[in-house]
This record gives C-alpha cells, structure tokens and sequence, in this order.
C-alpha cells in the first residue's frame, strides 16, 4: 500500500504509475518478475465529463518471469480474479 500511495499522489496516468510500481518492486527487491494490477475509479469519470459513477480502469504490467512466460501471467490473472471476488 506503501508504495501505491507513493506514485498515487502524483499527478499523472494510470498506465504510467502501474510502471513505475512495478520497476521499483523489481528494482528494491531484486526478484525475477513482477505482476502489477492496478483497478482503480477515477473521480474525473464521475464527476467530470462522462459522469459515470463506478467506472474502474484496469492497467497491467509483467516484467521478467510473468512477462516471458504467458503461463505465468495466466495464473497470476487467475489468482487476482479469485482474490478480487472474495
């Protein structure tokens, strides 16, 4: 959550902040691959323009591992959609 809100608070797009978390995890911790999912609202679709509430934005982005390996990013979309239903 940390490190969400670090790139949240910037004024910026979603496909860029969802990049930026995932090259800091792979950067910090040194890992072989990164799955990044990123469902968020955007109060500028529901209060401005196109004013539809409960509209989310869904970014993705693998690096290493999930990103070589389609089996990989499979399971990992699988288990966020179970986890997401729960």
């Amino acid at each position: 959550p940390r490190v969400v809100d670090l790139f949240a608070r910037r004024l910026q797009v979603q496909e860029r902040m969802t990049e930026q978390i995932a090259n800091l995890l792979v950067e910090e911790l040194g890992v072989t691959g990164v799955a990044v999912v990123i469902d968020a609202a955007h109060s500028c679709m529901s209060i401005r323009g196109v004013k539809k509430p409960d509209v989310a934005t869904i970014t993705t982005q693998f690096t290493g591992i999930f990103k070589e390996d389609p089996a990989q990013q499979a399971r990992f979309m699988m288990l966020a959609a179970e986890r997401g239903r729960g």
